[in-house]
């Protein structure tokens, strides 16, 4: 064989281990990126649908919980004052304008059942709308009342959304006093009122760490009247005072003919399914100045003052 015809078949062979080493390199970096585009190779606290999972809900409660705590101790604000309420019970003014577009649409369907019902169900939430007002003077009766330059203590706490919410946040608000706003993402999400101080305002997954955080620091409850969210959150703090999870503390329904037409407690204790004491786990009161007398009296009967 001449010296030429080696040098070929050299070549050949040498030219085959390229392309064979190429497309092994080839190969490899396939699998290489493969291996880095798996959802297993993603860190744990960037992989999404890892901690969306139903075995990250443990983490994902803890998560929830404890940014707010931080926050909160970080503000040092160690008491509040929580107050439940209606979404629904707008100020007088909005409340008046929603009767009279629910009052021309009927008029303009008169043969409409459904807004001759609309029309009845507005006049309801005007005669309640004076809530709003009560609601508000209460935050600013708590938002005046401490010292927040000194102790950043008492505060006012709401679920952050409108109605009674808007309001008692709103009266801490124009008091000059922080208030916080503890809100929940929801299938349609309800945006937080603009009354809670910047940097107060959370917003939770889960109702269960929400209910916990209104607790956690109350020094008193006040229920205005609601649905099924203020009724779940009051019934909650009803069960943990009469079985002492937690020590009692002044529980205030504001309105006292919605509530007894709402839920018959004296009917509960006739049947026995609750004693008689436990009627006296809350009051009732009408106004803004009733509420904080009766919260400042248990205080000071515990000598455990408020600012």
């Amino acid at each position: 064989m001449s010296s030429d015809n080696e040098k070929n078949i050299v070549w050949q062979d040498f030219g085959g281990l390229r392309d064979a080493r190429l497309v092994e390199e080839v190969d490899a970096r396939r699998r290489v990126e493969t291996l880095e585009g798996s959802a297993a190779y993603i860190e744990a606290d960037r992989d999404i649908d890892f901690l969306n999972s139903p075995e990250a809900r443990g983490p994902r409660l803890q998560l929830d919980y404890q940014k707010a705590e931080l926050l909160l101790q970080e503000h040092r604000l160690t008491d509040a004052i929580v107050v439940f309420g209606s979404t629904r019970l707008r100020e007088p003014r909005i409340a008046l304008e929603n009767l009279q577009r629910a009052q021309a649409a009927a008029s303009a369907a008169p043969e409409d059942d459904a807004l001759r019902h609309g029309v009845i169900i507005a006049q309801k939430l005007v005669d309640k709308s004076h809530y709003y007002t009560v609601a508000h003077d209460f935050g600013a009766l708590v938002g005046a009342a401490c010292d927040y330059a000194e102790a950043r203590r008492l505060t006012i706490v709401t679920g952050g959304g409108p109605g009674i919410m808007e309001a008692a946040n709103r009266g801490a608000y124009d008091a000059g006093a922080p208030t916080i706003g503890l809100n929940i993402a929801l299938l349609h999400d309800q945006q937080p009122n603009a009354y809670i101080t910047p940097g107060l305002c959370f917003r939770f997954h889960y109702f269960a760490i929400r209910k916990l955080h209104f607790l956690l620091r109350a020094r008193a409850l006040v229920a205005f009247p609601g649905g099924y969210g203020t009724l779940d959150e009051l019934f909650e703090t009803l069960t943990l005072v009469q079985t002492r999870v937690i020590a009692p503390l002044p529980i205030i329904l504001v309105g006292e003919s919605y509530w007894r037409q709402a839920i018959n407690f004296d009917f509960l204790v006739s049947e026995g399914v609750i004693d008689a004491q436990d009627r006296r786990l809350f009051s009732y009161a009408e106004t803004a100045d009733e509420i904080w007398r009766m919260i400042t009296h248990w205080q000071a009967v515990l000598e455990q003052p408020l600012d």
